[in-house]
């Protein structure tokens, strides 16, 4: 069996549990130098399918972005062209499911899809053969508000699974690599935008607390142009998140599924912003972690009053999503089922327009 797995560093971490565990040739197209990184161990050849693009408060022209995923589009068809694959793998809401849907669609390869954002999905899912999800009320929530019917539950998230067993850097070691003692963590991913990130770096600045931000989806000028204290350090380039959330006071995040998993599972005292979803499948998970969800204008009040998520049981629930996943591969084509096709797709648009505005 030929399977090819297109990710982002999120989806990628959801993999890397799976892959361990297949029998089958894999063929990686990574979406980022970090993606490349994880998934190159478990792959006979990589490519390279794009990069994720940084964000300042300016937007990009519906042109621009639609020409960037164009391109991307075709290297992806470029890269699986020729190469007999029986299944392509995606994972999450981000571009690369776009653009990995797109090009099975083009040259006929089935797909499987690991869902974990069922308020806000890709709309290409649609037109995948199998939906996985973590539990029976999101296959419910995606049947009811997308007519597809065509998903498995696995029983949890096995991004979960990846992140247990990662070896952390030594506290004391990522404290001295960032001249720092005691720091909290302030993380900027895809649940924000551009134009909030003045006012987010104005309320911290507030708590007087030695803080470090990983910018991620952001541009580390746009980001530092808005620092004022001292205390804070905005940080550059790749960073080992994992470890520096482990040795952190506690942590602020505008980001989804993929930081409140890790969160979860590392016990990490944290904050999670509300973000623009509105509804989100990571809001819910982190209720359920009993991770504080806040305004920005709200963020000073609970910092200092962090508590410890209880997500153990992530652990475990992970551990059984992965063997569900393999067996759902190894019995694909009994399992997969019709797609939602035009209609869902059109669903699934029409959700999402809310937040292209």
């Amino acid at each position: 069996m030929k399977i090819a797995v297109i990710a982002e560093i999120a989806p990628a971490k959801a993999f890397v549990p799976v892959l361990e565990k297949l029998n089958a040739e894999i063929i990686g197209l990574a979406h980022g130098r970090e993606a490349s990184e994880l998934l190159k161990e478990f792959c006979s050849e990589m490519h390279f399918i794009g990069e994720s693009r940084s964000k300042g408060a300016k937007k990009r022209s519906n042109a621009k972005i639609a020409t960037l995923v164009f391109e991307d589009i075709l290297s992806t068809i470029n890269s699986l062209r020729g190469k007999k694959i029986d299944l392509l793998l995606t994972c999450g809401n981000a571009g690369d499911v776009r653009k990995g849907i797109s090009a099975a669609k083009v040259l006929r390869i089935p797909n499987l899809h690991i869902e974990q954002d069922f308020y806000n999905p890709i709309e290409m899912i649609a037109f995948s053969d199998l939906i996985t999800v973590p539990s029976k009320h999101y296959k419910d929530f995606l049947s009811k508000n997308y007519e597809i019917y065509n998903s498995k539950v696995i029983g949890g998230y096995p991004m979960a699974s990846y992140v247990n067993k990662i070896e952390l850097k030594d506290v004391n070691l990522i404290k001295s690599e960032n001249n720092v003692n005691d720091f909290f963590l302030l993380v900027f991913g895809g649940d924000i935008k551009g134009n909030e990130i003045p006012n987010i770096i104005k309320e911290v600045e507030k708590l007087n607390e030695t803080i470090l931000i990983v910018p991620y989806r952001f541009e580390t000028n746009y980001v530092k142009s808005f620092v004022k204290s001292p205390k804070i350090k905005v940080l550059e380039g790749f960073v080992d998140l994992l470890s520096l959330m482990n040795a952190s006071s506690g942590m602020i995040y505008g980001a989804g599924m993929g930081l409140t998993i890790e969160a979860g599972v590392l016990q990490v005292p944290s904050l999670k912003l509300a973000g623009f979803h509105r509804k989100h499948a990571s809001n819910d998970l982190a209720k359920e972690l009993g991770i504080q969800l806040a305004e920005i204008n709200e963020l000073s009040e609970y910092v200092n009053n962090l508590k410890v998520p209880h997500g153990k049981w992530l652990i475990k629930d992970g551990e059984k999503s992965v063997t569900n996943i393999i067996n759902l591969i190894n019995n694909f084509e009994m399992q997969k089922s019709k797609s939602g096709g035009i209609k869902s797709f059109r669903k699934i648009w029409n959700a999402r327009s809310k937040f292209r505005k």
